[in-house]
């Protein structure tokens, strides 16, 4: 836009204005004479100054405002998807670390579940064997001669019932199921052949008498030794003994 000053116009008119004024003002009279002077004194104040654009500063001038108009908005928008994409950085991280958070708190419970489940299959196992004990202290009455079906029934009130298969087979193959069976070589006594017989010393005094004593004589050992009947029977079955 091309700003154009016309002061110079205006006063020029005002002066030839000011030259007819003054013939006509001798013609006419002094009144028209004064209106005139009047006419040249405001057109000589006058400064007129007036923005006259052209056709291509107009064009010009529009294509920058909208060309910043483009800029700012561009500017605004990036920063925009930049925020954006950083809260939903921020945010995946805040996922990751609960969700791993979780994870590990999942993994703490669940062993602490399972090292709970173990202490108390362990307990019961201890009480069972000791109630297995006891009764065999106490529901069998002494007697001076036990059928093999007798035995059986106090091993199986003795031995746990996942074990008792496990037992009952080294057991056959010891002794038959015979209390008091002797290995004339070797002087291994009893059901499992206690090596020496008075080993079983340790469950009961009556261990030469009595089938009950020597079954807790021989689950203890089977426990201790191989960790249960069945783990013996396993080795029995690799080194014909145990």
């Amino acid at each position: 836009m091309s700003r154009i000053s016309v002061r110079g116009f205006a006063v020029a008119s005002a002066t030839a204005v000011t030259t007819v004024g003054a013939v006509v003002g001798v013609a006419q009279g002094d009144e028209q004479g004064k209106t005139i002077h009047g006419v040249e004194a405001t057109a000589a104040d006058a400064t007129i100054l007036a923005d006259i654009p052209s056709g291509q500063d107009v064009q010009a001038q529009t294509a920058s405002l909208t060309q910043q108009a483009d800029t700012q908005t561009n500017v605004a928008q990036t920063a925009a998807k930049k925020q954006a994409e950083e809260s939903a950085r921020q945010q995946a991280a805040e996922d990751a670390t609960a969700k791993k958070e979780a994870v590990e708190e999942a993994k703490k419970k669940e062993a602490e579940e399972e090292a709970k489940k173990k202490a108390e299959a362990e307990r019961e196992k201890k009480e069972e064997v000791a109630s297995r004990s006891a009764r065999a202290d106490g529901d069998f009455p002494v007697k001076g001669s036990y059928s093999v079906g007798e035995i059986q029934a106090m091993a199986r009130q003795i031995v746990p019932a996942d074990q008792f298969q496990c037992f009952s087979n080294i057991v056959n193959n010891e002794s038959s199921w015979d209390y008091t069976a002797t290995n004339a070589s070797s002087g291994a006594y009893g059901l499992v052949q206690a090596l020496p017989g008075t080993k079983m010393e340790s469950a009961g005094s009556d261990w030469r008498t009595n089938p009950a004593t020597q079954i807790k004589w021989g689950l203890s050992y089977m426990n201790e030794r191989y960790h249960s009947p069945c783990g013996a029977w396993s080795f029995w079955q690799a080194n014909q003994w145990y």
